[in-house]
């Protein structure tokens, strides 16, 4: 176990590649135990670690969320954004947040959302007044929304691996996607003044809230569809993606006809690298899982959690510490993957549901995208607008605290967390 943990350690720090460093240390954890027969075990490790049905799900939404976003909806959904709050003071902050969650609806991804906000609403933000790290800060904020609210990739990674239902996940992250939107919105009230933020002249203009409605009617329609199709009981998340992908098409070839076979060609590659990165992450994590399972390291985590209190307050407490401090130094892919067989023991030693353990688990290493040092968000911001990390991240930390309390609130507030899976589907 030593030496796994060394080698794990010790290829991380030197920069390997966290796929590499997973499949490395897990190869040589079987041949640690059983020489080279159970070493000849990791190439099907690798390939049944991918043999899941539910995984097709993931390219699917990451390709109709590119589509989408190639067609010009992001920008049309901003621009609704911006006619319902954008007369606020800090109106163009509050857009920002309020565009996420339209966003995340389409997506599933925060850098996705960081990318696409990080190139159009912060140089608006920027030109309007707004301080570049603020801008950036805000947009990092609003992007975790993105895997929260569903459809959620990190949602379908968990529920595949726990065997935990992935419409109930999904139901129950639309309550903290929307509360981690309206906790930032507040805060930004409470900084307006404070840092003298832009305030539009007016009140909202219905005229304006109707035509930029119109404009990105199709746009919204399209979490409908997922959402719809899924909790209704009609189709699975995998065959929701699939539909989402021919609707968004269908929208960008035929409709607003924004994006041409070359595009197409473009946005698949792009989809393909990224499934690729983190399908080469879930291979190889599924090696060092089962060495981590036949040495029962779960089974001694859970222990070791449980030696620490009897109190399920007091555990939820650990957890939550123990991933907020994983995740700033972890790919949250590869720390989720690694992570789930470990807490889903513990939390079910505990009493929580499957549903809330998921949805605290993955809500928390959503937080960590965007905090330092390696948190995803903040490099991806920082690539596309020039502006320094040092700089955003101090300007984050107002809205990481504010997304804490509620990651702290879901997590001992079941019935808030329950919610919605109790209602639409009566878990």
């Amino acid at each position: 176990m030593i030496i796994v943990a060394a080698t794990f350690f010790t290829l991380l720090l030197v920069g390997v590649p966290i796929g590499f460093v997973l499949g490395i240390a897990g190869a040589i954890g079987l041949f640690m135990i059983g020489g080279d027969n159970f070493l000849m075990m990791a190439p099907k490790r690798f390939f049944d670690g991918l043999n899941l049905f539910t995984f097709m799900a993931m390219p699917f939404f990451i390709l109709a969320g590119e589509i989408m976003n190639r067609a010009g909806m992001t920008m049309k959904l901003a621009n609704f954004a911006d006619s319902l709050v954008g007369y606020m003071r800090g109106g163009l902050a509050h857009s920002n947040m309020l565009a996420s969650v339209l966003f995340a609806g389409m997506t599933g991804a925060a850098v996705s959302d960081a990318a696409a906000f990080g190139n159009t609403l912060v140089p608006a933000m920027t030109k309007q007044g707004y301080s570049r790290p603020f801008a950036c800060a805000v947009t990092a904020a609003g992007s975790i929304i993105g895997p929260t609210i569903p459809p959620s990739n990190l949602m379908v990674i968990y529920g595949s691996l726990a065997g935990v239902s992935i419409a109930g996940l999904f139901a129950a992250g639309i309550l903290p996607g929307i509360l981690i939107c309206l906790t930032c919105m507040a805060l930004i009230v409470a900084l307006g003044r404070r840092l003298g933020l832009p305030k539009a002249e007016g009140g909202p203009k219905l005229t304006e809230i109707i035509k930029a409605f119109k404009g990105s009617f199709l746009a919204l329609l399209m979490p409908l569809i997922i959402l719809g199709g899924i909790l209704g009981g009609i189709v699975t998340p995998t065959e929701a993606a699939a539909i989402a992908v021919a609707y968004a098409l269908f929208v960008g070839l035929i409709i607003e006809r924004t994006i041409t076979v070359n595009d197409i060609f473009q946005m698949l590659i792009r989809t393909s690298r990224i499934t690729g990165v983190v399908f080469l992450i879930i291979a190889s994590a599924s090696i060092l899982s089962w060495w981590m399972t036949f040495m029962q390291i779960p089974q001694q985590l859970a222990a070791f959690f449980l030696s620490l209190s009897d109190n399920p307050l007091v555990i939820k407490a650990l957890i939550l510490t123990f991933l907020l401090a994983i995740g700033m130094f972890m790919d949250i892919n590869a720390a989720l993957i690694i992570l789930t067989p470990m807490l889903g023991t513990l939390t079910t030693a505990i009493g929580m549901h499957p549903v809330h353990a998921g949805v605290m688990i993955i809500l928390t290493l959503n937080i960590s995208l965007m905090t330092p040092p390696v948190g995803a968000c903040i490099f991806v911001l920082s690539s596309v607008t020039g502006e320094k990390i040092e700089k955003i991240s101090a300007a984050l930390w107002p809205f990481i605290i504010a997304e804490v309390s509620v990651l702290v609130l879901i997590t001992y507030w079941t019935d808030l967390a329950m919610f919605f899976p109790k209602l639409l589907l009566d878990l």
